[in-house]
């Protein structure tokens, strides 16, 4: 499906390259040859990633604010990208209910100011904008969504990605068919992994926990969630990317999820990483009062992106528990994180 060749000197802009997908991200390209160039705050947690994956002397790392237009202008006018991959948010939906304002400013205001540098800098031939499977009205249905569904997130960050799509489908109709620009979305479910460290979700959670010797804290374990290891979506942002960037007719909005087996319950999830850590991990539900809306089920009808591309996916719950295990006991150990990330990456890709 990935052909990594293709990216082999091709100018490549990331925009949230400091957080933990764009980190992951940044690293694949960089190991492909590209030439690949960052846009975003400083890392939005301590520890994070970034810091410990060996990219700062091996590409061109910008902080900035997606909300700041003329600074993006400058960084497009310098580096004269080629293919941009948008990863810049907002992203934890309890953060959205704190502070809906800058949610909105960032996942809506932020997209227009990319799509508006895209569109006065041609040399741009390939633009995917990440946004997230909660841009649907959600039915909360036993079915998975289609990319023609409406869409209408509940939360201020499910609905200003919700606005973001339509943000990216107004630019293309106005400007990129006419400027023989390829865009697409990429809705993606849950995406878990080795490095992630943000607050508020459920592995992180389960290591901060574990490494400090305490019972592990779930708040509702009977929602349902559909889980992927970062490399897939990942993997298939660079595929849409360069098949769009080839053959325009592959551009569209498209789903990006789990199948049906790695759609589980909280509580579920949490008791695989507990077998899978071992040494005494354990949970309890610790539900909390007046707690702000959450969806209780939600997946992704992924036959179009089977269908246009061949993907599938590779690794399914249990390898992606196990592989979270490995990741973060190298990282308590104070191991070589980039090795174990290219480790990671090398046998994602061969299998």
């Amino acid at each position: 499906m990935l052909d990594l060749s293709f990216y082999k000197g091709k100018k490549v802009l990331v925009t949230g390259h400091t957080g933990f997908k764009g980190t992951w991200l940044c690293r694949i390209l960089v190991n492909a040859g590209a030439t690949v160039a960052g846009y975003s705050l400083e890392p939005p947690t301590n520890p994070n990633l970034f810091s410990a994956a060996g990219l700062d002397s091996k590409m061109n790392s910008v902080i900035g604010d997606i909300r700041d237009f003329g600074h993006l202008k400058e960084v497009f006018e310098e580096e004269q990208p080629e293919i941009v991959l948008h990863l810049a948010a907002q992203p934890i939906v309890r953060d959205s209910y704190k502070d809906p304002r800058y949610t909105y400013e960032t996942n809506v205001m932020g997209v227009v100011n990319l799509m508006e540098c895209v569109r006065l800098f041609p040399c741009v031939k390939s633009v995917l904008n990440v946004t997230t499977d909660k841009v649907y009205y959600n039915n909360e249905w036993c079915w998975g969504y289609r990319e023609d569904e409406p869409l209408d997130g509940f939360d201020p960050y499910s609905n200003s990605k919700s606005c973001s799509e339509l943000v990216t489908h107004s630019y293309n109709n106005s400007f990129f068919v006419k400027q023989k620009t390829a865009v697409s979305t990429a809705r993606a479910g849950n995406v878990i992994g080795g490095g992630d460290f943000a607050n508020d979700r459920i592995i992180p959670d389960c290591v901060r926990a574990v490494a400090a010797g305490k019972t592990i804290c779930v708040r509702n374990p009977y929602s349902i969630r559909p889980y992927q290891h970062v490399l897939e979506p990942l993997t298939v942002y660079l595929t849409i990317a360069a098949m769009q960037y080839e053959d325009s007719s592959y551009q569209g909005y498209y789903n990006i999820g789990p199948d049906d087996c790695d759609c589980v319950t909280t509580g579920d999830l949490v008791d695989m990483f507990c077998k899978c850590w071992g040494e005494g991990a354990e949970w309890v539900c610790q539900a909390e009062e007046n707690a702000p809306h959450e969806a209780n089920f939600l997946k992704l009808d992924c036959s179009k992106i089977k269908a246009k591309i061949g993907w599938k996916p590779r690794w399914h719950i249990e390898k992606c528990i196990e592989m979270i295990t490995q990741f973060s006991k190298v990282w308590l150990a104070n191991g070589d994180i980039p090795i174990e990330m290219d480790r990671e990456i090398k046998e994602f890709l061969e299998d």
